[in-house]
């Protein structure tokens, strides 16, 4: 994907990252990174900046609720298991996904 260009110059180039959950590529910033820490904690990098492996995903609660139950999220995050609270976090914000209203 390109966006417009700016005058007399080349196109800019936006990042392509895919959703591990359903595999759909997308602009970097239309998705949410996951970021496992160096500790081996696991929270949602709103910057995108933050040091650790980071994993994408869509917005849409399905692929949410497919990455948390069917065990792709810790796969990409090369994790045995996302530890309890992290977990419990990462349930929140896809519930939070689930209620807001769609426009």
């Amino acid at each position: 994907m390109v966006a417009p260009p700016a005058r007399g110059s080349r196109p800019r180039h936006v990042p392509q990252r895919t959703c591990v959950a359903c595999r759909q590529t997308g602009a970097k910033r239309g998705l949410v990174r996951i970021v496992r820490a160096t500790d081996g904690s696991v929270s949602i990098d709103a910057t995108g900046k933050r040091p650790g492996r980071g994993a994408y995903l869509c917005h849409t609660p399905d692929c949410w609720q497919a990455a948390l139950k069917r065990g792709v999220l810790p796969r990409a995050l090369k994790l045995e298991t996302i530890p309890e609270d992290d977990l419990q976090t990462l349930t929140a914000y896809a519930e939070q996904l689930s209620t807001a209203p769609t426009n």
